[in-house]
């Protein structure tokens, strides 16, 4: 099979977005790293950058028989949300096409027949081999889809309620922002019969209960169906974090969320392919590697309940118990996007970074950003 040229503006990007996510999930599993703290929620992420990895490698080979591929150049710097849907799409009908086209083996026989026989390449039975191998990439890869339905990961007990309380995560693809979005929850369970099931007298986890974890979904069955339909509507990276979990606070009665996280993975910079600051894509695009000339920014954002608001009930009428979130209304970034407390992160290679401080921009770059300079298979932090 024949390939694109090397070095055009297609590989520069596929080979500068595929080491800024080999750099993160480095720095995910570093037990150095500032995430690492959170020993859960780097794992949860990494999860997601491993379901990324695989959406970029069906996203290059489909390439090699259909050229339609579009990135948001201008703001995102990640492929736009039509690549992510035809990508869905293509994994759930992958088995039928797969089925029509023939097996790889024969696909190679007929090639080298008629190449014998003709003197030329056979660009259609071409198309037909690209097409088969993209398809079983999609098939057996674990992509990032434009929802990834929760898990739950993380099953516990509060002594002091008395309630379960569950560690859920699921991932979401803005179709607006085109933006990857992955989402962790705190949430106790109030339901009387999930209570009588898992909290023991004296507060702890009942032991006698086998909970095979991960579960898919929400780990309350009665719930759960309910669970995924709400996250489908309330995953939109324009809906602020303290939304989110007022809604769900008010969505359901047994459902108490103590703590909500949005990772928000992006922007993506890369010399020569994005537009979204220019000042950066000047400089990054004196790097002599190309495959070095990349920035990758993220930003996690936590909105906390402060405290519950008791359970009313009277005679005539009654009232859950509901949370109340804090805002950290003294820093005018966490005011304005609606959360308790957040952290901006950027990755870049040491070629880069060594070419915005030779330039004199790291200070304004950088500025709030706790920055990341991948070396040699190593992340440095707190540069």
């Amino acid at each position: 099979m024949t390939t694109m040229p090397q070095d055009t503006p297609v590989d520069r990007y596929f080979a500068s977005i595929r080491a800024a996510l080999d750099g993160l999930d480095i720095f995910l599993r570093d037990d150095r790293s500032p995430l690492y703290r959170h020993a859960l929620v780097a794992q949860v992420v990494s999860g997601y950058v491993e379901r990324l990895e695989a959406s970029f490698a069906c996203w290059r080979n489909h390439l090699d028989y259909a050229k339609s591929f579009r990135i948001s150049r201008a703001e995102s710097g990640f492929p736009v949300f039509q690549n992510v849907l035809e990508l869905e799409n293509d994994r759930r009908t992958a088995k039928a096409r797969l089925a029509e086209i023939p097996e790889a083996d024969t696909l190679r026989e007929e090639m080298a027949d008629f190449i014998l026989r003709h003197k030329a390449f056979p660009k259609d039975l071409q198309q037909s081999m690209a097409e088969r191998l993209y398809l079983e990439r999609v098939q057996e890869g674990n992509v990032f889809s434009p929802l990834v339905l929760p898990e739950t990961i993380k099953v516990s007990v509060n002594p002091k309620t008395m309630r379960p309380y569950y560690m859920v995560h699921w991932g979401a693809f803005d179709g607006s922002s085109n933006l990857p979005l992955v989402y962790t929850v705190m949430v106790e369970d109030s339901s009387p019969d999930i209570v009588k099931m898992l909290v023991t007298k004296d507060g702890k986890l009942n032991g006698s209960v086998n909970i095979p974890l991960p579960v898919g979904g929400l780990l309350n069955p009665t719930l759960a169906r309910s669970f995924d339909a709400f996250v489908e509507r309330n995953s939109a990276y324009s809906l602020s974090p303290s939304t989110i979990a007022t809604n769900m606070d008010k969505d359901f009665d047994e459902l108490h969320p103590k703590q909500l996280r949005r990772i928000v993975l992006g922007p993506f910079y890369s010399a020569g392919i994005t537009e979204h600051n220019r000042r950066v894509n000047d400089v990054l695009e004196k790097v002599a590697n190309p495959a070095n000339a990349w920035l990758l920014t993220w930003t996690i954002q936590d909105i906390y309940s402060k405290t519950e608001r008791p359970a009313r009930r009277g005679l005539w009428s009654s009232e859950p118990a509901r949370e109340e979130f804090h805002i950290e209304t003294d820093d005018l970034e966490a005011a304005r996007t609606g959360v308790s407390a957040y952290e901006k992160h950027a990755l870049i290679p040491h070629e880069s970074y060594q070419a915005l401080y030779a330039a004199g921009e790291t200070e304004s770059v950088f500025a709030g950003y706790q920055t990341h300079i991948i070396s040699g298979g190593e992340v440095i932090s707190d540069v």
